[in-house]
């Protein structure tokens, strides 16, 4: 990869003179490409005297209005508390807080508590006829008096 001409001056328009202040992987190129045209040192004169006006010019420093007008037109924060979730479950647990949408709030939590219940109980009932009915034809085997006399 080579450096044209349009590249080189576009960087110096960018980033300056000081070819330090470049980014490195064009730097070794800048620097071979100043060895093959030395009229190029005429396009970093130019960004050094920009260079020297940018550094004597007074840094811009915002008035004090400017800053009040900023500050003003800054969206303002929701003020939530840190507990703010543990608070509204306070609020639905005790019945001087109790609204609408607490009442609910905590009907959905019920409900689905009591589908769970009924859920675990169905699927162990499911399970434990397996294990009966393994029980059952275990005891069918059995023949001798001995074996009875274990099932109680």
């Amino acid at each position: 990869m080579t450096m044209k001409r349009e590249r080189f001056e576009d960087l110096a328009g960018t980033y300056g003179a000081d070819l330090r202040r470049w980014p490195e992987a064009e730097r070794a190129w800048a620097e071979r490409l100043l060895a093959h045209a030395p009229e190029l040192r005429s396009v970093l004169d130019e960004a050094a005297a920009l260079d020297a006006l940018l550094d004597a010019s007074p840094a811009p420093w915002p008035s004090q209005a400017l800053r009040d007008r900023v500050i003003a037109a800054a969206p303002r924060p929701s003020r939530v508390p840190a507990l703010a979730g543990v608070a509204s479950w306070a609020g639905v647990l005790s019945p001087a807080g109790w609204s609408r949408s607490g009442v609910a709030f905590g009907a959905g939590w019920a409900a689905a508590a009591c589908a769970g219940v009924v859920a675990g109980m169905m699927l162990t009932q499911t399970l434990t006829a397996d294990v009966q009915a393994d029980a059952v034809l275990y005891q069918a085997s059995l023949s001798a008096l001995d074996d009875v006399d274990l099932l109680g």
